[in-house]
């Protein structure tokens, strides 16, 4: 008995961690977006580094790159399939050491795709404010930061510290017979 109460409370202390981590990342998303439509909704770039980087207002109806502007539902069922894979992915990855990567990572993708989902249902678009001129990039948010990187930390982490077969196996569903 006593061991399956220390589960449930490792359980619970985990999840607790993980929904404050990314309530915060969220919370800081939303903030600078907030700070974006307050000093840059038609108002001129501000420039940080001359033909560098900028700040401009932007909003966004689609995603990354442009793709699929003005399909607001469709982007809003994306995200929502990805929750349901996190919370999966969540409640079986072994909370140890060793996957601390992973789940920290899981964390911040998370918190981007909320970051942005927040914004497509309160508002119909994201706001966009990152600008490099320089190579001029699309125009980018915080919390499209936490998903492109945590993107390229998780393929670097696949190829070079979870590529055993066996790394996985967490996820795989066992069916009983």
């Amino acid at each position: 008995m006593t061991i399956r109460k220390n589960k449930v409370q490792k359980a619970c202390v985990s999840w607790l961690w993980a929904l404050s981590a990314i309530f915060i990342l969220t919370c800081i998303d939303q903030a600078f977006k907030l700070l974006a439509l307050k000093y840059l909704k038609d108002q001129p770039d501000i420039v940080l580094i001359p033909g560098v980087l900028k700040f401009r207002y932007l909003e966004n109806t689609g995603m990354a790159f442009g793709m699929l502007q003005d399909r607001i539902p469709v982007l809003i069922f994306i995200c929502l399939i990805f929750f349901v894979f996190f919370i999966y992915f969540f409640s079986k990855v072994p909370k140890n050491r060793y996957y601390m990567p992973l789940i920290l990572i899981s964390l911040f993708m998370f918190a981007g795709a909320l970051g942005n989902f927040t914004d497509r249902v309160l508002r119909g678009y994201v706001i966009d404010y990152i600008y490099f001129s320089l190579i001029d990039f699309p125009v980018f948010n915080l919390a499209d930061v936490y998903v492109v990187c945590s993107c390229i930390a998780l393929i670097f982490f696949i190829f070079f510290k979870y590529k055993d077969d066996q790394d996985f196996a967490f996820l795989k569903v066992h069916r009983k017979d």
